[in-house]
């Protein structure tokens, strides 16, 4: 079970890492297109649809790596009361009775979305540049199969918690922005104080 979870950690937040770059690449879209429209008096046919595969990129691929560091909004007051073992088993039934057919619906279903639009080599509507988006749309499906993935590794997470009595150790941890805050005033106050 270990080494399904550091596998399916190392891989969402593998992606989830390339798939940041979207953001530089957006950025650099948004960018060219401002200069054109602004500068030039040229604005782009193809920026808007452009801008909008870059944000669906980063939405859909960024979903596994915020479940494998804990990057999640997660409405945890009570939660983080309780021991433990009593978190996971909460977390093992909540992951089957919510997580799973959600994002194996978002797999399948994805799936077949997605291969109806290489079938018919779907474009925009949105535009008259009339983009292919149909490569676009295979990231559904693919979102849904990593999300899967990690889940069944979080899956494995709440198993081991049950049985030793504490979390295993991730590769990345989100920290919340209150401790990071908190250690940084405190290191600030260390070096005056010095």
């Amino acid at each position: 079970m270990r080494k399904f979870i550091i596998f399916a950690d190392k891989l969402s937040t593998s992606v989830g890492k390339a798939f940041s770059w979207c953001i530089v690449i957006l950025m650099g879209g948004t960018v060219y297109e401002v200069v054109m429209a602004y500068a030039f008096n040229a604005p782009t046919l193809w920026n808007f649809d452009f801008s909008l595969q870059m944000y669906g990129a980063i939405l859909m691929m960024s979903g596994a790596y915020c479940l494998a560091t804990e990057a999640h909004v997660r409405g945890d007051v009570i939660y983080r009361l309780f021991k433990p073992k009593t978190q996971g088993y909460i977390d093992l039934v909540l992951y089957f009775i919510f997580f799973f057919p959600g994002v194996l619906a978002l797999a399948f279903y994805g799936y077949e979305y997605a291969a109806l639009a290489w079938k018919i080599k779907e474009t925009s509507w949105n535009s008259p540049a009339q983009i292919q988006i149909y490569m676009a749309k295979s990231m559904i499906p693919a979102a849904g199969v990593l999300l899967t993935i990690q889940g069944i590794g979080e899956v494995c997470r709440a198993i081991i918690c049950i049985q030793t009595g504490h979390w295993p150790d991730r590769e990345v941890v989100a920290e919340e922005t209150e401790k990071v805050l908190m250690r940084t005033s405190h290191d600030e106050f260390n070096k005056e104080n010095s």
